[in-house]
């Protein structure tokens, strides 16, 4: 699985350095570092939006620390990883 976090100006802004730390410790705790690759991104396009991230070819918005696990739970039950 692949997660683009975007760290332009606006994401930056509304915290997308923390956002990317919280993907950390989830991949961390879950184990998962052989089934995913976390980049960085600039912008993806949804700046309005709060920090977004792209995982594979979804782009989700309004992204915060807070709803962190539960976006990428639902995203790996969506694609078949168990976690």
């Amino acid at each position: 699985m692949d997660i683009f976090v975007c760290i332009g100006s606006s994401c930056h802004l509304k915290g997308s350095y923390a956002v990317i730390g919280k993907i950390k410790e989830f991949i961390a705790a879950h184990q998962l570092d052989d089934k995913v690759n976390l980049s960085a991104s600039f912008c993806l396009g949804k700046c309005t939006d709060g920090v977004t991230i792209k995982v594979d070819e979804d782009i989700i918005t309004g992204i915060t620390v807070d709803i962190v696990d539960s976006v990428l739970c639902e995203k790996f039950k969506e694609a078949g990883i168990e976690i």
